[in-house]
């Protein structure tokens, strides 16, 4: 998979055949303030990596999330997460003072409070745009400007999204009077006239978003790191994508979904996945030659190196539920756009497109058949082949491709640590057989796993390495409350692991870099 699609001037890391890496979302970086972020815990993440020959970060959605805290229920496709924005950075840059960042509420340091931090860090940006309306900073203002005008496609909706949720005190835009809720251009065009502080707001968060990232994002390059973004099929029925993009997607005259996503039941759920998500009208993005979707490939891959699109069977054949069901079980199978999408794309970004497909759930060969012809890397999770003797796709030894990259879990998984505990005494047994161990840490068994197969990508999520257990889960799925909370601490990353990981790395070739006599 060739890299074709950044910009010129960005310093990208090499490609290399076979590598890992580390499965851990900025939100769950060391801070002080509450929620990871763009500053220090980042910069010393990717030093992290680099000192233990990881080559990829893999990251969840980036984009500005609402209720429930999710990355992949955002109010945007295109925006970056506010949260995530560093206030040491932006007191580096003279937008923070010392005194705006030395009364800093004492955090939880394994755990993010969403609504505290979210009440927290506004304050913050808010005091950096107020100063940043007065900055001296020639430079800094014309990069704004700049910006401004290159992501204008999305960003002058988005911005004037956010600011009528504001006006409407938070409430999703199906409950805006007629007006907004259904704009013509001039009500648009009078409604940022209106609301033109806000937007000015909304639109300096973003800039500061991206100036953050993409000077993260330089520093991993820098470092031999490449970055693997995330976005899911489906977007949120609250966001701007939806309200300013209504001939999308299955709508009715008032714009509530006719039909929405979720997946039949499953390895998660008994009564299946009542996503919510409204549906594409496929017909009418063929018709605009998918212009949608390569724009929103096209700002993802800004940002990072290489995309998993989440829920990728949903491209060859997507569940869809009559909208009012109370469960995803009475829905049916439709087809999707198949290689059309992913063609016109191509047609628009470069033959190569560095994308990886999740691939897991209900997988046919048809599926199978999409992915493979797309030539896109599929997924390989250790936990559901020990888990089911009989699903041979998911154990290392019965892998018959190196395209594909191999996880101990995903986000969406246990912790190896909690899966193991709680599975049956003959699953244990049969790992501790296959791996020669006692159990006892048996994530770093799994990581071992995953670095000695053919995959090309070995990737792990951080809970994994630091060895934790259920308590440490990032998400799970079908349970509204309670996720997307975990932060690990920056002295988990002992020095012993730091060795055993660069050993380990170093073992099975997926880094070139010399392991001291000493380790």
């Amino acid at each position: 998979m060739t890299l074709t699609t950044k910009e010129a001037d960005t310093q990208t890391a090499p490609e290399r055949e076979r590598c890992s890496g580390i499965l851990v979302h900025p939100t769950s970086f060391p801070s002080p303030y509450g929620i990871g972020d763009m500053g220090p815990g980042a910069y010393d993440f990717i030093d992290f990596l680099e000192e233990t020959g990881q080559h990829l970060w893999q990251v969840l959605p980036l984009g500005p999330t609402g209720f429930g805290d999710s990355p992949y229920q955002s109010f945007s496709s295109f925006a970056g997460q506010p949260l995530i924005i560093s206030p040491d950075q932006l007191k580096k840059l003279g937008l923070l003072t010392k005194e705006d960042l030395a009364d800093i509420p004492e955090w939880d340091p394994d755990k993010v409070d969403y609504g505290p931090v979210i009440q927290y860090k506004t304050g913050l940006l808010k005091k950096a745009w107020s100063a940043f309306q007065h900055t001296p900073d020639k430079t800094l203002l014309e990069e704004f400007e700049l910006f401004c005008e290159k992501e204008r496609d999305w960003l002058d909706d988005y911005t004037l999204f956010m600011a009528c949720k504001d006006y409407h005190e938070g409430r999703r835009w199906l409950e805006w009077e007629d007006e907004i809720r259904n704009p013509t251009a001039a009500v648009k065009e009078a409604w940022r006239e209106k609301l033109s502080e806000a937007i000015h707001y909304y639109s300096f968060v973003q800039f500061m978003f991206d100036l953050q990232w993409k000077e993260l994002r330089d520093y991993a390059h820098k470092h031999d790191v490449q970055i693997i973004g995330d976005i899911p099929i489906f977007v949120a029925p609250d966001s701007a994508d939806v309200w300013s993009n209504k001939n999308l997607f299955q709508l009715d005259t008032k714009g509530y979904p006719t039909s929405v996503a979720g997946v039949p039941p499953d390895y998660f759920s008994a009564t299946g996945q009542l996503w919510g998500n409204p549906l594409y009208d496929w017909d009418y993005h063929a018709e605009t030659s998918y212009r949608w979707w390569v724009s929103r490939i096209r700002r993802q891959l800004s940002l990072t190196d290489y995309l998993r699109i989440d829920h990728f069977r949903g491209f060859e054949a997507y569940w869809a539920v009559p909208a009012g069901e109370e469960t995803a079980v009475n829905g049916s199978w439709v087809k999707g756009p198949g290689e059309e999408l992913f063609d016109a794309v191509a047609r628009e970004l470069g033959d190569e497109l560095p994308i990886l497909a999740e691939d897991l759930g209900v997988i046919t060969p048809e599926v199978e058949h999409l992915r493979d012809s797309l030539g896109f890397p599929g997924m390989k999770v250790l936990q559901f082949g020990f888990e089911n003797q009989a699903d041979i796709n998911y154990i290392p030894h019965h892998y018959t491709t190196c395209n594909c990259i191999c996880y101990t879990g995903t986000h969406d998984n246990d912790t190896t640590m909690g899966w193991y505990a709680k599975q049956p005494e003959k699953i244990r047994d049969r790992i501790r057989r296959y791996g020669n161990t006692d159990g006892n840490q048996v994530s770093l068994d799994f990581i071992r796993f995953a670095m000695g197969s053919i995959a090309r990508f070995a990737i792990f999520p951080m809970q994994d390495l630091l060895v934790l257990g259920s308590e440490a889960r990032m998400n799970t799925p079908g349970v509204a409350a309670a996720n997307w909370t975990f932060r690990y601490r920056q002295e988990a990353l002992t020095e012993e692991r730091r060795r055993w990981l660069l050993r380990t790395t170093r073992l099975y070739d997926r880094c070139d870099k010399d392991v001291p006599d000493a380790l």
